[in-house]
């Protein structure tokens, strides 16, 4: 297995935590089932989240217990592999609710974390 810069993995989380928040901005939550294109833009960026964050290593993991690894690990599991049955009223929570506490807690990390 190729082993990957935790930097990196963690700036990939941020950057798409951003850009699924940004997206839903000045949105209603009906949108996400009536609107296709932004119901496959949100579950796709919520997955990827959880795709770098699976990459990050377990000591980061290990170092960070604040942060919900379980719950987002999790999301993108059920996203991947469960598209079939997903729930349009947690995808919506979590983007109003738990994705502005994350982004903040990953750019704090990302301010304190050396530079290579």
């Amino acid at each position: 297995m190729t082993r990957h810069d935790d930097r990196v993995s963690l700036r990939q989380m941020l950057d798409f935590a951003e850009e699924a928040y940004a997206a839903a901005k000045g949105r209603a939550r009906e949108e996400l089932d009536s609107d296709r294109h932004f119901f496959l833009v949100e579950t796709r960026l919520l997955e990827l989240v959880g795709e770098a964050a699976r990459r990050l290593s377990q000591e980061f993991r290990d170092a960070h217990p604040d942060l919900p690894w379980l719950d987002i690990l999790g999301m993108r599991n059920w996203l991947a592999h469960v598209y079939d049955e997903i729930e349009t009223d947690v995808v919506w929570d979590t983007l109003q609710s738990d994705l502005p506490e994350l982004i903040d807690r990953l750019r704090a990390i990302l301010s304190v974390l050396p530079s290579r």
